[in-house]
């Protein structure tokens, strides 16, 4: 129950609810407890009728009350039962909701080293189904636990003062359900934990199947991919059955264990009555209605026991994720001034998930409103710079300066905020072109949004489309090519009017003619602007106020365009087989 801990916080949230919750429980079942006293009475009557003791019409009188108290008694049972449920199942969903929101908040503040070490399948069972089977434990379980208890408690009670060996007898069979419910949780406790695992498996593989569809028809491997989804679903279902095998065995054991607390009530009880230690036949039927009643609340113990189980391997799932330190803290509350000054001072920085030493010992600086481009060749750390601006990694030696001031003593948000990036593979969301291109400026205007448009050379595109801006893009914009899906990435940077313009190899997939219009329009709205443009094409950084030139990690070539191709080396290599390719084309 210790992974389970973590939740008290929010009942401590709800606890006003909670214990209004558990009130009319405890109300409820009070007046439950009503119809076995007065079905008592109504036995005493009859027997009283038949040997005379009353007379026929007190018998009627009797009778009639009886039955109204048992039914006005069911009335109110009933009603508040109703409320019972709709106070504490509400409370289940409102820590199902904190808790999603927590979860996911979380997930938010963690690196990006984090997301390459976890399947964003797992991550969604674990917001998902784990959250699920929790929230049947703060709900059902929490309920009908206090239900039991109350019930047991108040029945005991009743029972004792009506009949203490009858009672003994009765509740005997208990102890040995608690028993075997204590062995069999164990063994449950077990099996949910590996369920859970192979749930996340499975929903990892279905998403990785599902987003890479067009490689596998591509390359005709369907059955193939069934072969191994079949696999890993045979398997997981012979987990799920295991966990069943040793659930089913719950309800069974239970019923039994009732039936035989019926007939002991039934021999033991009329051992009394004829030996005259009880008084009349209405108290063994008192007591098989106390049964009877008791039946559902001793089933649900087994149940409830296997819930909480599940929630605790859910939970203990859960609780691995959130405490996960996030290596990227925000350590400045106030907001930064962001101007766009940038330096690096000697950085070197490691990739911890492959060891792969990306920069070694860069250097330079660029001023506010100034243009630099990075080029060379892949894997040379081009793009490991952009993402060190962003800091979505923290540098393992050197210093990187925004505006004079060390990149960890700025306010994260603000650092981020004024910074518009698009990345080499643009990403982009399963909603409207519009929204899309908004995602950098939720309030822009339709103006704003088509005057980004056209800057970026796509407004064209979209107007052709059916329901042109409201046109609602498939996963990862899977309905627009390469150069749309890029276009349309930059428009969002650009509305967002940034201090710091980072693009990734942004126009590797639109035309030379394309790219010469766009950044035409980059290099308008640049102006007072920090752009750093990384790219392999020569035409897209020629036009740059600086230009440095990686390899392995190093600066190997820094200048101008007009310096670099006077000068031997990447750049001039570059250059003239790019413009031979031109000329040939």
């Amino acid at each position: 129950m210790k992974e389970l801990k973590h939740l008290n916080k929010y009942f401590l949230k709800y606890k006003y609810k909670l214990i209004v919750g558990i009130i009319i429980t405890i109300i409820a079942r009070i007046f439950l407890l009503f119809t076995p006293r007065y079905v008592k009475k109504i036995f005493t009557a009859i027997e009283n009728g038949l040997n005379g003791s009353i007379t026929k019409e007190a018998f009627k009188t009797e009778l009639a009350v009886a039955i109204l108290y048992i039914i006005g008694a069911a009335l109110i049972a009933g009603i508040l039962t109703f409320f019972m449920r709709q106070t504490l199942i509400n409370i289940s969903r409102y820590i199902e909701f904190d808790l999603k929101n927590e979860i996911y908040q979380h997930y938010q503040k963690l690196s990006l080293k984090f997301y390459k070490n976890n399947k964003t399948g797992d991550l969604m069972n674990r917001i998902s189904e784990d959250v699920g089977r929790v929230r049947m434990y703060v709900g059902p379980a929490i309920m009908y636990s206090i239900n039991t208890v109350t019930l047991f408690v108040i029945a005991l009670i009743y029972m004792f003062n009506e009949a203490p060996t009858l009672t003994l007898y009765t509740v005997l069979p208990l102890p040995i359900l608690s028993a075997i419910i204590y062995k069999l949780s164990k063994e449950i406790h077990k099996r949910s934990t590996v369920v859970q695992e192979y749930l996340s498996h499975l929903s990892s593989s279905t998403q990785e199947s599902f987003s890479g569809i067009s490689i596998i028809k591509a390359y005709g491997l369907e059955s193939i991919t069934s072969k191994k989804f079949n696999d890993l679903s045979q398997t997981s279902k012979e987990k799920q059955l295991r966990l069943v095998r040793v659930s089913s065995l719950f309800f069974p054991m239970m019923i039994l264990l009732i039936g035989i607390s019926n007939l002991l009530v039934i021999y033991v009880g009329g051992l009394q009555y004829i030996d005259g230690k009880i008084e009349s036949l209405g108290t063994i039927a008192e007591f098989i209605i106390y049964v009877n009643m008791l039946t559902w609340p001793v089933a649900t113990v087994g149940w409830v026991t296997s819930i909480v189980q599940q929630a605790e391997a859910s939970q203990k799932r859960i609780n691995e994720f959130l405490k996960i330190t996030p290596e990227i803290k925000n350590t400045v509350s106030e907001p930064s001034e962001i101007k766009g000054n940038i330096e690096f001072k000697n950085v070197y920085f490691t990739y911890n998930d492959t060891n792969i030493e990306a920069l070694k010992g860069v250097s330079f600086k660029l001023e506010h409103g100034k243009s630099l481009a990075i080029i060379g060749k892949t894997g040379s750390g081009k793009s490991t710079i952009l993402d060190l601006i962003g800091r979505l990694y923290d540098i393992d030696k050197g210093n990187i300066l925004i505006d004079n001031t060390a990149i960890k003593n700025l306010n994260l948000s603000s650092l981020r905020n004024s910074i518009g990036y698009v990345p080499q593979d643009a990403f982009l969301f399963s909603d409207t072109i519009k929204n899309n291109i908004k995602f950098g400026k939720e309030d822009a205007t339709n103006e704003e949004v088509i005057q980004a448009a056209k800057y970026a050379q796509v407004h064209k595109n979209i107007v052709d489309f059916n329901n042109q801006y409201e046109t609602v893009l498939g996963e990862r914009g899977i309905t627009l090519s390469g150069g749309q899906k890029q276009r349309i990435s930059i428009a969002r940077a650009i509305i967002k009017d940034p201090r710091i313009l980072l693009l990734d190899d942004s126009l590797s997939a639109v035309d030379t003619e394309t790219e010469e219009k766009i950044l035409k329009h980059l290099n308008t709205l640049a102006e007072g602007k920090t752009t750093i443009i990384v790219s392999h094409r020569v035409s897209s950084v020629k036009n740059t106020d600086q230009i440095i030139v990686l390899d392995e990690g190093r600066i190997v070539q820094s200048g101008s365009h007009d310096v670099l191709i006077n000068t031997e080396g990447y750049y001039k290599d570059l250059y003239l087989k790019q413009l031979s390719e031109t000329t040939n084309n």
